[in-house]
């Protein structure tokens, strides 16, 4: 049996579909009902990334563990989590959903922080930081911030960037000058 076919119109132009399709279009655009919803969503998602891919250049070019795709990871990932139910209705469940975020990210930023035990140093507190700033950014970039995201991103930058390099130089000097009072 040859299956049947019916017209749909769609618009000015009609569009011939199996019984059944709209269906499995609806589920595969689930929460993107048309296109302004989905282009919303799909330029969110590109600028948490893109501004998660910021504090990962920067972390990558210093040679940190917690790099480019970990920082784009996380940006996205924390897009998506506020994305998701704003897009399915559940406005109220946002609140809990930026919770959870949080908590998550926090046990993410404590596994980039080492304590060495023979040096009493502790490493990855900035790294664990800027996890936990990319996350802000990529929530921002969810909630529909793109502007406060862009801004906390420069302001990311800078400070993980310039303010790093004055750090290091303090640092230096402060060797040096114990070392010349010896």
């Amino acid at each position: 049996m040859r299956p049947t076919y019916h017209r749909q119109r769609a618009g000015a132009a009609g569009r011939v579909m199996l019984p059944g399709m709209d269906l499995l279009w609806d589920e595969l655009l689930g929460g993107l009902g048309n296109w302004d919803e989905f282009l919303r969503v799909t330029v969110r998602l590109v600028a948490a990334a893109c501004l998660g891919a910021v504090a990962g250049l920067q972390r990558e070019r210093a040679g940190k563990p917690a790099g480019l795709r970990t920082h784009m990871l996380v940006a996205l990932g924390a897009a998506v989590f506020i994305v998701v139910p704003i897009e399915l209705g559940l406005s109220a469940a946002v609140a809990n959903v930026l919770q959870g975020v949080a908590t998550g990210i926090g046990f993410i930023g404590a596994g980039a922080i080492l304590k060495l035990h023979e040096d009493r140093d502790i490493q990855g507190l900035t790294t664990a930081a800027g996890i936990w700033m990319t996350a802000a950014v990529g929530v921002a970039v969810g909630l529909g911030g793109l502007g406060i995201a862009i801004v906390a991103t420069l302001l990311m930058w800078t400070i993980l960037s310039a303010l790093g390099r004055i750090e290091q130089r303090l640092s230096d000097r402060d060797r040096r000058l114990s070392r010349s009072t010896r």
